[in-house]
């Protein structure tokens, strides 16, 4: 089941999470939303995480390794 989630795209906001310009939240926000039809359930966490990713602040093996740990929730 898909749940609505609090995109604010005047305030550059996703769930609370501020981005630094439109393209970025749109993509993210696109990614995020596939996830969710597959039963994903994003967290205030969730989103900063794929926020720094999408921005190229944590790299492709930064996720792989916040999967193991499941430090991601």
């Amino acid at each position: 089941m898909y749940n609505k989630i609090d995109i604010d795209r005047n305030k550059l906001t996703i769930m609370g999470v501020k981005f630094s310009d439109l393209k970025t939240l749109e993509n993210t926000a696109n990614a995020i939303g596939s996830n969710m039809f597959e039963g994903f359930k994003p967290t205030h966490k969730n989103i900063k995480i794929i926020r720094d990713y999408m921005i190229g602040k944590l790299s492709l093996n930064d996720l792989l390794i916040f999967a193991k740990e499941k430090t991601y929730v």
